[in-house]
């Protein structure tokens, strides 16, 4: 509350999904992150605005709705469609969902263009070099890996472009100056590091901002032969969506929630978010969002998700296997603030039952029953109290400042570790003033009163808090106690909860036990539609890619390509940043409990990594030793079934989803640097 009654506004806003295909669970966690930070300033009390959608323009685009035998625009309704109903599937507490083919963005993107040209701020000129049609990436000779495309390996042609041009350095010191009084700005402090390093220090190259090969884009209103390029057209969302009008006729929510309080996004696209972003919004003379940060990635545990192996995992299908607060709870605790999480269908059940079943569900359920059978279901304030109240106590009414720190700092994953800190002490609680002994003793009714209204009442502390992470839980846990759950103003005194109210009489599971065993035939036939799903699709493609008998070859075809999605394109320096080396491999074994993972000893140089690597279905223990492979060696170390692997074997993957390490060529030395 500002000092006039009135709610401060929080403005934030997740990266719009670019509507490709459907997104897997590491692409939902940002949804569900930001959901639960957006939340949580509701329960602060700000009047919050969350804002996500979808990025639908671009030359994949168009291919993809090719491939489909649709249209663009119905290709992205669909996709949209999808993801739009995954965010709701999950709870996502959204305020407006934007898609930029939506007419009201498309025609402030056509203004903000004119008025940047007229600024001088943009001007045509050609893109010329060697260019790669499904990265949609132009590359110089010496950016080239073995004469083709860095990123997907495709043959390169040369091609020259009329475009138009952003002139970004005459904004990048400027930039660099707000960054260095706004150490807040970027966060985490190693990808502002990154920023300035990598890009801004070194000198900003013009950025191209239209396109003339392509048609699915947002026509440029004075010179319909360009299409407006997907970072001006993506990022204006953040100010077009609450109502800026590059004519000067904002409506009143954009004077009211411009700045953005927190653009949050993944890391793989934190430059176009603190470098390009800021320099647009420079020229149109608005002020720069307040913070920046770039979340790590959610990972598929020991292998690369891919279609193919039907391990891809997917938000609506968790939701329907352990439920939707379950799924939100695995991401948002299992991701820390910098460093990437990692999630299989294994590590789901384990949490699962560890956290959710045992800590949570486990502990709700004793209270509620122990008060029904000792006291048909009164809960009763009796005053007998011990010494080993306080710490309960203590836990319960330090929970909020706590939990409210590492929502400041956007450690939700640390927040939530302080609301299972408080469900944990009332657990020890349990055990240490044991209820069924006390039970027994009719003079000790009163302590035993006094015991079970205090866990009553941490649970209510605990579940208030709950509220923004797993709004489904928390609700029902109040349902059960027949109480509402607290606003925060009321969470800083002990002893809320009214004596003499009644818990429901029929307590009902919260979350149920899992067993691997039933649930692997489950995750099993997910997998096995997803393989089909796949082999149907590439079968379409090839049909289509196919080529005819080669001239004077008569019944003789050429080999059908590969298709393979393409990704956004990365800079040089982001694809150097990566060091690849040659590994010998000492020794290999398999993975206990695992039917996907070997882990490797390699032999790199003076080093010796362990490696794991979901290859065993492709390679036996005894063929991997002795292998002279190629090595990701700078990958930051990450724990896999429970083993630290330090790094990642490369291999090449058919259609049938048959895996083949990168080996190579020559006799090469373990440690000679791949270049």
């Amino acid at each position: 509350m500002c000092d006039c009654g009135e709610k401060k506004p929080y403005y934030i806003t997740t990266a719009i999904a670019y509507t490709s295909g459907k997104p897997h669970i590491g692409n939902t966690y940002e949804a569900i992150l930001a959901d639960s930070i957006a939340r949580f300033k509701r329960f602060e009390g700000y009047d919050v605005f969350f804002q996500t959608g979808t990025d639908e323009h671009g030359q994949k685009i168009e291919i993809k709705a090719e491939e489909a035998q649709t249209t663009p625009k119905a290709f992205v309704d669909g996709v949209a469609g999808v993801i739009r109903g995954i965010w709701d599937r999950v709870n996502t507490s959204y305020d407006k969902f934007i898609r930029t083919t939506d007419a009201e963005h498309e025609r402030q993107v056509q203004k903000i263009f004119r008025k940047l040209y007229e600024k001088g701020d943009i001007y045509k000129g050609s893109y010329e070099g060697l260019y790669c049609t499904p990265c949609e990436s132009f590359w110089t000779e010496s950016q080239l890996v073995d004469g083709k495309c860095p990123d997907c390996g495709r043959e390169v042609q040369p091609a020259q472009e009329e475009a138009y041009f952003f002139r970004m350095s005459k904004y990048a010191d400027r930039l660099i100056a707000h960054i260095n009084a706004h150490p807040e700005f970027i966060q985490p402090v190693s990808r502002k590091n990154e920023m300035m390093n990598n890009f801004l220090l070194p000198g900003l190259q013009d950025l191209c901002i239209s396109r003339t090969s392509f048609r699915w884009g947002i026509p440029v209103d004075f010179d319909e032969r360009h299409v407006v390029y997907v970072w001006l057209d993506a990022l204006t969302n953040y100010i077009t969506g609450i109502g800026y009008d590059a004519d000067g006729g904002c409506a009143p929510s954009f004077a009211k929630f411009w700045p953005a309080d927190l653009h949050l996004i993944g890391k793989d696209i934190i430059r176009f978010h603190t470098i390009y972003w800021p320099i647009f919004l420079m020229a149109l003379d608005l002020p720069l969002p307040k913070q920046v940060f770039g979340h790590p990635w959610l990972l598929q545990g020991g292998e690369k998700m891919s279609k193919s192996r039907g391990n891809v995992i997917y938000a609506d299908d968790l939701a329907d296997m352990f439920g939707v607060d379950a799924v939100r709870y695995f991401v948002l605790h299992e991701t820390p603030f910098e460093s990437d999480g990692v999630i299989t269908w294994e590590l789901v059940v384990e949490r699962t039952n560890s956290d959710l079943a045992n800590t949570l569900g486990n502990l709700v359920n004793r209270t509620i029953s122990m008060s029904n059978k000792y006291f048909g279901g009164v809960v009763t304030k009796s005053g007998v109290s011990e010494a080993v109240d306080e710490e309960l106590k203590a836990t319960a009414v330090s929970a909020l400042p706590k939990v409210r720190t590492k929502m400041q700092e956007l450690r939700v994953a640390d927040a939530i570790g302080e609301i299972f800190a408080l469900f944990k002490r009332c657990n020890k609680y349990i055990d240490e003033t044991m209820p069924w002994a006390l039970a027994k003793d009719e003079d000790k009714k009163p302590r035993l009163q006094e015991v079970l209204y205090n866990l009553t009442e941490a649970i209510v502390i605990g579940a208030s808090l709950l509220k923004s992470f797993l709004p489904e839980t928390a609700d029902k846990i109040a349902a059960q106690l027949n109480c509402e759950l607290r606003e925060m103003q009321d969470l800083s005194a002990f002893g809320g909860y009214s004596s003499g109210n009644s818990v429901t009489q029929k307590p009902e599971i919260l979350f149920a036990r899992l067993d691997w065993k039933e649930v692997e035939p489950k995750v099993a036939a997910i997998q096995e539609a997803q393989r089909k799903e796949y082999e149907e699709e590439q079968a379409r493609i090839a049909a289509r890619n196919t080529k005819q008998p080669v001239c004077g070859e008569e019944g003789k075809t050429e080999e059908t390509v590969m298709c393979v999605a393409p990704k956004e394109e990365v800079s040089y320096e982001a694809f150097d940043a990566l060091q690849f080396q040659v590994g010998e491999i000492l020794h290999c074994e398999e993975v206990k409990k695992s039917k996907k993972l070997l882990v490797s000893k390699v032999k790199v140089g003076d080093r010796v990594l362990q490696i794991v690597s979901g290859i065993k279905k492709d390679y036996a223990p005894s063929e991997m030793v002795g292998k002279k492979v190629m090595v990701l060696v700078n990958l930051k170390p990450a724990t896999l079934a429970g083993i630290r692997s330090e790094g990642m074997l490369l291999c090449a993957e058919n259609e049938a989803g048959e895996l083949s390490l990168v080996v190579p060529e020559k006799p090469m030395p373990a440690g000679a640097p791949i270049c």
